[in-house]
């Protein structure tokens, strides 16, 4: 049992980002959907840069409109060679498989694979 007085008052600042240890797999439910977009951005070039070339994005089933957005950002980023739902074993359409670009890699768009 922790009690109050066992807590580090300087152990949290709100203000200080958390650090969230990279993966192949990053699960939106624990993240504010408005920061989809720059969520993404970092993590796609974190994994990048600890060379995870293949990643999960777990967004859910809901009724679709996070995996859209997913999909839409996907589409757009230079550094994604490919994508597709994932597989049943993986969350099925409830999560999004990607491919990545090395780092150093130019980026050439005839050598990229159909999105």
């Amino acid at each position: 049992m922790i009690h109050d007085d066992d807590l580090d008052d300087d152990a949290f600042d709100p203000d200080e980002p958390v650090v969230v240890p990279v993966t192949d797999t990053l699960d939106l439910h624990t993240f504010n959907p408005r920061e989809l977009s720059d969520l993404l951005e970092e993590y796609l070039r974190a994994c990048r840069e600890k060379d995870i070339l293949s990643v999960r994005i777990i967004h859910g089933k809901g009724k679709g409109v996070l995996k859209e957005r997913v999909t839409r950002i996907l589409q757009k980023h230079p550094h994604v060679l490919g994508f597709s739902s994932g597989h049943l074993e993986s969350g099925g359409w409830g999560a999004t498989r990607a491919e990545l670009r090395p780092m150093g890699q130019h980026t050439d768009s005839h050598t990229d694979q159909h999105r």
